[in-house]
């Protein structure tokens, strides 16, 4: 079996064990998620925090959204016409729209939109993640594109996967393109990258 073949082998089964996790289970993880979100010691004091709406069984982000400090602004990502996404501030009641993917995000331009480095924190989801801070993703390249910049300099913005303890993984062979989040974080634990990862 090839590598993409085996990514989206693992994908599918990593999916499917995310789906199978209890309403009561998802509600648990999603709060003890944010505790460990908001104890992390590089949490900015004020600037942008780039969360997401989680779908297909992904863990939730609204606790931590709704117990950010006052001088952090949630952003959800929006897609772009160039392949990458761009991230626009967002409160529960604000408008949305679907994107292609049935993903709502804020209903404004992409154009206008704020770029992956104007964030200080991108909590990004993932169908997968490895001891050493490897993170599988849907598949579709947009975080990799988004982030290309972070091969070239450290954060910020802090780049954290968020998942479910059951999404852990053997390690996985590297994509050329792939961008590994500097922190892995888990209802229970909090991961992070060795530098020469």
């Amino acid at each position: 079996m090839n590598p993409s073949s085996e990514r989206a082998a693992l994908r599918k089964t990593l999916r499917q064990r995310r789906r199978q996790l209890s309403p009561g289970q998802r509600i648990a993880g999603a709060e003890a998620l944010a505790d460990r979100l908001l104890a992390l010691p590089d949490l900015p004091a004020t600037g942008y925090v780039a969360g997401y709406w989680a779908t297909d069984g992904e863990i939730g982000l609204h606790a931590f959204q709704i117990r950010l400090p006052a001088g952090l602004i949630y952003c959800l990502p929006l897609l772009h016409a160039d392949g990458t996404l761009r991230f626009a501030p967002w409160r529960p009641g604000d408008p949305l729209v679907t994107n292609r993917y049935g993903i709502p995000e804020p209903d404004v331009h992409a154009e206008g939109a704020l770029m992956a480095a104007d964030m200080h924190l991108l909590v990004m989801p993932l169908v997968g993640f490895t001891a050493q801070c490897q993170r599988l993703g849907m598949g579709g390249g947009w975080y990799d594109r988004t982030l290309a910049f972070r091969r070239e300099r450290p954060a910020p913005p802090l780049l954290v996967g968020v998942g479910f303890d059951e999404q852990q993984t053997a390690p996985i062979a590297d994509a050329p393109w792939d961008i590994h989040p500097d922190l892995i974080c888990t209802p229970t634990r909090t991961l992070h990258r060795c530098p020469s990862a």
